[in-house]
């Protein structure tokens, strides 16, 4: 299988300064102040470190190989250098005891290892805040609303108005938030990429697909082509596989139309025709094989975009666990394969488990490539404290009973 970016059709390099210096007006973008900046004060990456090391010992956020009560997360280097594969957990997200944020990357470019990293620390604080941001606007407006007209009485007997936190709290309320949230933090996050003091996104990205479930309630936001999958069980209870997002590949007819009238253009290698990849108008590089990705900003004047695909489900009792996983998974497993080896699995090895079967995948069929890296994330939907309700429950019929 081929990598993330490619060189052009005759495999010539293409020296980086010649996609830099080349002029917008001949129909490739220019980089401006190709020289690096001056990094800010504050800005420093000794002090980014120092934030990193600060963010690694909040309680509930993990980003190595290892598990929880809801979730299991592995990583592993495959053969092409560099893990360029970053994956995260953060329970109780945003100071809130029912919600949890989950997220994998795979970068890709000279810098995409550090890109990834990049933003699975710093998207989950700008998604948070973004929620704080809509919530509390959100919750203005009620307030303003319940002062100029009395509450106003849904059901009689319940008591519930417009105005009470229960009624406002409503699967439809808080899959718009979530969603304005995720768009607004993508956006923001690619906005600072771009202005990144000495990590040079330009012709390095990551892709990314990350979910927020609190409760019932599950948003999955997704750029790029690495993949969510739900586990769940049909009318027959039979354990089945649901694709949560969309691989956003160039050869999309959505995602072609938009590249092509921003002049960029879209074709496969001769050695890898099933590969479509995003290029340059009078350059063949850099060939990026995805629609969408954080930085990549050689590409962003032609089409290549970070606006987030957003979907929303209302989970219930039959559904089981989520997949995350970056593409050197999709690559050589299908969607139910992953779901039945999640589901085999006990959950302390469930990642490591799928990772395993992966790497042995792509030995078998691709015997001449270069394995992929490879990160999963499998959050299971069951938790604990959801175990021990049902527990009670069955303990107290059982007393009644006797």
């Amino acid at each position: 299988m081929g990598s993330c970016l490619s060189g052009d059709r005759n495999k010539r390099t293409i020296p980086y300064s010649e996609i830099a210096s080349t002029s917008r007006d001949d129909g490739v973008i220019t980089r401006r102040n190709s020289k690096r900046k001056i990094a800010r004060k504050g800005s420093s990456p000794s002090n980014d470190s120092s934030r990193e090391m600060s963010l690694h010992r909040v309680p509930g956020r993990m980003f190595l190989n290892g598990t929880t009560d809801h979730a299991s997360l592995f990583t592993r280097q495959g053969k092409k250098g560099t893990n360029q594969d970053a994956m995260i957990v953060w329970e109780n997200f945003g100071s809130k005891e029912d919600a949890v944020f989950c997220g994998v990357f795979d970068g890709h470019g000279p810098f995409g290892h550090m890109v990834a990293k990049k933003v699975r620390d710093s998207l989950p604080l700008k998604l948070s805040a973004q929620w704080e941001l809509v919530a509390s606007r959100k919750e203005g407006q009620n307030d303003a609303r319940c002062q100029v007209s009395p509450p106003m009485l849904v059901n009689k007997d319940s008591g519930t108005s417009h105005c009470d936190p229960g009624h406002q709290g409503s699967h439809k309320d808080i899959s718009i938030m979530l969603k304005e949230s995720f768009l607004k933090a993508f956006k923001v996050m690619d906005k600072e990429l771009k202005l990144h003091p000495y990590i040079d996104c330009y012709t390095s990205g990551t892709t990314s697909v990350a979910l927020v479930k609190q409760g019932r309630d599950l948003i999955v936001g997704n750029v790029g082509d690495s993949r969510a999958v739900l586990g769940t069980r049909d009318t027959s209870n039979s354990l089945v596989a649901v694709q949560l997002t969309v691989d956003l590949k160039p050869n999309l007819p959505r995602e072609a139309e938009r590249i092509r009238l921003c002049k960029g253009r879209i074709f496969a290698l001769q050695n890898e025709p099933e590969i479509f990849r995003v290029w340059l108008p009078n350059n063949d590089s850099p060939g990026l094989a995805m629609a969408r990705a954080f930085g990549d900003f050689c590409l962003k004047d032609f089409g290549v975009i970070a606006v987030p695909d957003v979907s929303y489900c209302h989970l219930t009792e039959k559904d089981e666990f989520v997949v995350l996983a970056t593409d050197g998974v999709w690559d050589v497993l299908s969607n139910e394969e992953v779901v039945a080896i999640v589901a085999s699995s006990s959950r302390s090895s469930a990642a490591r488990v799928l990772v395993d079967k992966a790497t042995r995948a792509w030995r078998l069929k691709y015997p001449t490539a270069k394995v992929d890296d490879c990160a999963v994330v499998c959050l299971f939907l069951d938790s604990n404290e959801n175990t021990a309700v049902i527990a009670k429950e069955q303990e107290f019929t059982k007393d009644m009973e006797t």
